[in-house]
């Protein structure tokens, strides 16, 4: 028990992911809403580059209004000596005046043996990822992935679906302006 409350559980992770297999483009399915995205946005990916230096390039988009918001970041390994799936990310902010590191947890709770989908939580259970190769996940396996969430003591009540357009709407949405970084500072105040 701590300060009267018991202690949650471990969250479960994971092992051996293969970092060059798991980089690539992977589509937000679902999600916690996090003051740090934005609001509203639609298409969101992430796009994960391995460097030679073991860590990883990360860029986070979407689009609001037809205008592209975008953050980068880069990710390494909490230990690279242990199995588990737990990566640490830094973001510096705001996007459009980097002064401030912004560290998050990126731990891989279940990964499809063909790294078609994976699920990403961190330890205080306050935001989940559902990600795909794919802009749609099948529901069958959206649930599976839910149910498991839900296990490891996530209130999947919370997340809210992302809705990805067809190609052609894409096309014309990555041709639209760059947000510069303004959506952050909507986020961070509410709106």
């Amino acid at each position: 028990m701590v300060f009267g409350r018991e202690k949650e559980a471990a969250l479960h992770v994971i092992k051996g992911v293969e970092l060059e297999r798991y980089q690539g483009k992977w589509y937000e399915i679902a999600s916690m809403p996090s003051r740090f995205q934005p609001k509203g946005g639609r298409n969101t990916c992430a796009t994960y580059t391995l460097q030679p230096d073991g860590t990883v390039h990360v860029l986070n988009e979407t689009w609001l209004d037809g205008k592209r918001a975008s953050i980068e970041g880069k990710a390494r390994k909490v230990d690279p000596s242990n199995e588990e799936a737990k990566l640490k990310v830094r973001f510096w902010i705001p996007p459009f005046l980097p002064l401030f590191p912004l560290d998050g947890d990126y731990w891989i709770m279940l990964l499809d043996l063909d790294y078609r989908w994976a699920l990403v939580g961190q330890p205080s259970r306050r935001y989940l990822w559902v990600l795909s190769r794919t802009p749609h996940l099948d529901e069958e396996i959206y649930s599976q992935m839910l149910a498991h969430a839900e296990k490891e003591g996530y209130d999947v009540s919370q997340l809210r679906k992302t809705p990805h357009d067809d190609d052609s709407a894409m096309e014309s949405a990555k041709k639209g302006d760059n947000d510069k970084g303004t959506w952050w500072l909507k986020s961070v105040l509410g709106k």
